[in-house]
C-alpha cells in the first residue's frame, strides 16, 4: 500500500475534488446561505403577488444579501482547498 501524500484516488476517480462538499464541513456555512437565497426568493415572489410590496422587498434584499454572501463563502472555501492541494506537490498516476 502506498503512503503518499495525496489522499485522491487517481485510479478510481478522474476529478480532482470528486465529492469536496460531502468531506468537508466548512462548505456547509456557504451552501445554508444560498438556500436561504432560494427561500427568500420565492418569498420574493410570493410577496409580490400578493401585493406585499413591503414584504417583497425585504425579502429581495435579504435574498442578495444571501446569495452574494454564500457564493463569496464557496468561492473563498475553494479557493482554501485548491491551495491546500497544491502545497501537497506533485503525485504519481496509477
Amino acid at each position: 500500500m502506498k503512503t503518499d501524500k495525496n489522499p485522491t484516488d487517481h485510479s478510481r476517480t478522474t476529478q480532482p475534488r470528486a465529492g469536496e462538499w460531502f468531506k468537508n464541513a466548512r462548505d456547509l456555512p456557504g451552501l445554508a446561505s444560498m438556500a436561504l437565497a432560494v427561500l427568500a426568493v420565492v418569498v420574493c415572489l410570493f410577496a409580490m403577488a400578493s401585493a406585499h410590496t413591503g414584504w417583497a422587498i425585504a425579502a429581495g434584499v435579504v435574498a442578495g444579501v444571501a446569495t452574494v454572501t454564500g457564493a463569496t463563502w464557496l468561492f473563498v472555501e475553494s479557493r482554501r482547498v485548491r491551495r491546500v492541494e497544491a502545497n501537497r506537490g506533485p503525485t504519481e498516476v496509477d
